[in-house]
């Protein structure tokens, strides 16, 4: 075995959560999705492929018809260029995960340098550790419980040996947004550098400011150059409530298409037939999922961020982008350990902080995607009663 394999970290997260296993009653909200299934049109799309036989290999970027969609797609959320533009870099893939996971295949050999700013879903780091690359993590700060980039460090990290970087916005898990002007600079600066940029921008419809045009937040493909060293990845997991599906798709440069369809054969040959049919139609009617989707992340987001700010010692800021609340407890700076006790004594799953990177270490990560806001209160309910039993001890 290769000693990074051997190496990488189990997930935190699912340690929090194998406490729960065989518990009744623990309200869950460790992981990253909602707890709404996928619309009946959809999963009936679906199943309506299956009985017409689609069940045989498929073009290694995706079923013409999907690209075509997710083309028009993206020109109606980045316009100016028309769908025709965006046609020929479409890779579809076996979720989102996979395309970032092509991406580093693609674009790391070992011994590279990777910047990753964090905290971030821990795959993003590990991706291209297991390909061999040295990364490097420039972390947001923190000021009131807000999480913001120090642009002019991470500028200053990426340099010509920089290969390169990867980032998160809207971040999971702490919903901090780049800016457009950042978005310009980090560009800008990685142009001078040589350096890629890979965008996991799988939360761009998970957006609750009112500062941009389209409704989402922004992104690279709104001020990048055709030819950037960008790649864009995306999934249908989040916006369109397909978590289980697992598809999601790449926006780059034109002439890495081929290279990464050949990525795409090595890795899954390509994505199941009757879930690029489901993508097909959530893509045809997103407005029937996506806009109530995002008006109801907003009511459970405002639903759970005040309840929790007025618990006493605890430090969070209002996420703009995302599906989670990130707080800390003063005087809880065992985040794994006050996780786990918070599953066996409250009833409460949380995800750590530390999951995300050690800068998040203290931290705790709320999936407020429930489909009953009531859940969100019951459980700051019990967190408000875990917190005064340890306040009397």
């Amino acid at each position: 075995m290769r000693a990074v394999v051997a190496d990488l970290a189990g997930s935190r997260i699912r340690e929090v959560a194998n406490e729960g296993m065989g518990r009744e009653g623990v309200l869950r909200f460790w992981f990253g999705e909602s707890d709404q299934v996928t619309p009946d049109f959809v999963r009936e799309a679906a199943m309506a492929s299956l009985q017409a036989g689609d069940t045989f290999y498929a073009h290694n970027l995706g079923l013409p018809e999907l690209r075509e969609a997710i083309a028009a797609y993206t020109d109606r959320l980045h316009p100016g260029r028309g769908a025709a533009h965006w046609l020929d870099r479409v890779a579809v893939t076996s979720g989102g995960v996979n395309g970032l996971m092509l991406a580093s295949q693609t674009l790391v050999d070992a011994g590279d340098e990777v910047v990753v700013v964090t905290p971030a879903w821990p795959n993003l780091a590990a991706q291209p550790a297991i390909m061999g690359a040295r990364v490097r993590c420039v972390p947001l700060r923190v000021q009131a419980g807000a999480w913001a980039l120090d642009l002019d460090a991470l500028l200053a990290a990426i340099t010509p040996s920089t290969r390169l970087l990867i980032v998160n916005a809207p971040n999971n898990p702490t919903g901090w947004t780049l800016s457009a002007d950042e978005q310009r600079a980090i560009l800008a600066h990685c142009r001078r550098t040589g350096t890629w940029v890979l965008a996991d921008e799988v939360y761009e419809r998970l957006y609750y400011a009112h500062d941009t045009p389209n409704g989402a937040a922004s992104s690279f493909l709104d001020v990048a150059e055709p030819d950037d060293r960008l790649v864009v990845a995306h999934s249908f997991s989040k916006s369109f409530l397909m978590t289980g599906w697992r598809l999601g798709w790449l926006v780059l440069p034109a002439f890495l298409t081929e290279a990464v369809g050949k990525l795409i054969e090595f890795n899954t040959s390509c994505a199941p037939v009757f879930v690029q049919r489901a993508a097909q139609l959530a893509l045809a009617r997103g407005d029937e999922i996506t806009p109530g989707l995002v008006a109801h992340l907003r009511t459970c987001r405002d639903t759970l961020v005040p309840l929790l700010q007025a618990l006493p010692g605890v430090e969070l800021a209002v996420p703009k982008g995302g599906m989670y609340a990130f707080f800390r407890l003063a005087g809880h700076d065992d985040c794994l350990a006050v996780a786990k006790r918070l599953v066996r004594e409250a009833g409460l799953g949380l995800a750590p902080g530390s999951a995300f990177g050690p800068e998040a270490t203290g931290w705790l990560r709320w999936c407020f995607a429930s489909r009953e806001p009531q859940r969100l209160i019951d459980g700051v309910d019990r967190l408000k009663g875990w917190l005064a039993g340890q306040a009397r001890l």
